[in-house]
């Protein structure tokens, strides 16, 4: 989101110069405006002037929806293993310490419960900051987890997606928590309580192709790239065109794919909607 860093003159005077700080405006990725940093975090990290949604962390998504102090972590101990002991450019031992440096976090997922406007619900959020969101053992562990709690506590499921997919450094191990979470989601199910997914920008691979489309509610957010495949490797396999806007929530929408798409000034009161409607 930093576009910029520029020594600027004051008062005509060469050599005089006043250093811009680094990271007070931000270019939005899709009108190009420059615009204020804080005008956007005020305004919950949309751009004032087009409504485009910025990518948001973890944290800041569950504080934009659940009431303040309530919220609850779980399983935060939780930490990936490397049984395939995976190796690329890179061990991946070595890429899992450096997304726990930078983002604080042990994996890509945090979970936990709290309340939404008064109504109890157990949540599941994607930090895509964390390798790209992948999905890795410990998501899926942790959204079973959550799940299991949603069922406990006869309380509302909701998953918040943003995620690149399945993690390839743990091979089938990852892929197996698409059919792990989806049991999980059947029990909640059969115990009729309701759950709630939220794409957002972006949710592909593995994660589409399980519990992000599985919801009793699908909701996205404004312009969410939702897919299994990313629109350039299908354009270039089938040597097609593809729609406008294919694969945005708007065109998912128009198509029957989700339910709705809401602002993020407004999802924690349509949440809150949903949960007393369907609980």
């Amino acid at each position: 989101m930093i576009w910029f860093k520029k020594d600027i003159f004051s008062n005509g005077d060469e050599g005089k110069s006043v250093k811009v700080p680094l990271g007070l405006w931000v270019k939005c990725d899709h009108c190009g405006e420059i615009i204020y940093k804080k005008e956007v975090e005020r305004n919950l990290d949309v751009c004032p002037k087009c409504n485009y949604h910025f990518r948001i962390c973890a944290t800041d998504r569950l504080k934009i929806v659940f009431d303040e102090g309530t919220f609850t972590e779980i399983d935060r101990a939780i930490e990936p293993q490397d049984p395939l002991e995976f190796k690329d450019l890179k061990k991946y031992k070595d890429r899992l310490k450096a997304a726990q440096k930078e983002t604080g976090l042990r994996d890509a997922i945090i979970s936990g419960q709290g309340l939404i406007n008064g109504q109890k619900a157990v949540a599941a959020a994607f930090e895509f900051a964390f390798m790209g969101g992948s999905m890795g053992s410990v998501a899926g562990e942790k959204i079973t987890r959550a799940i299991e709690l949603a069922i406990t506590e006869r309380s509302a499921a909701i998953i918040f997606s943003s995620s690149g997919g399945a993690r390839m450094q743990e091979g089938i191990l990852s892929l197996m928590q698409m059919a792990k979470t989806s049991a999980a989601l059947g029990r909640l199910r059969e115990a009729r309580l309701p759950y709630i997914s939220v794409v957002t920008d972006p949710t592909m691979g593995g994660v589409t192709a399980s519990f992000a489309m599985l919801g009793d509610v699908i909701i996205a957010e404004p312009r969410a790239l939702v897919g299994f495949a990313g629109p350039r490797v299908i354009a270039e396999t089938i040597r097609q065109k593809l729609p406008e806007g294919f694969q945005r929530a708007e065109y998912l929408l128009e198509h029957g794919m989700i339910d709705m798409i809401v602002e993020r000034k407004m999802l924690k009161e349509t949440l809150s909607k949903l949960i007393s409607m369907l609980s």
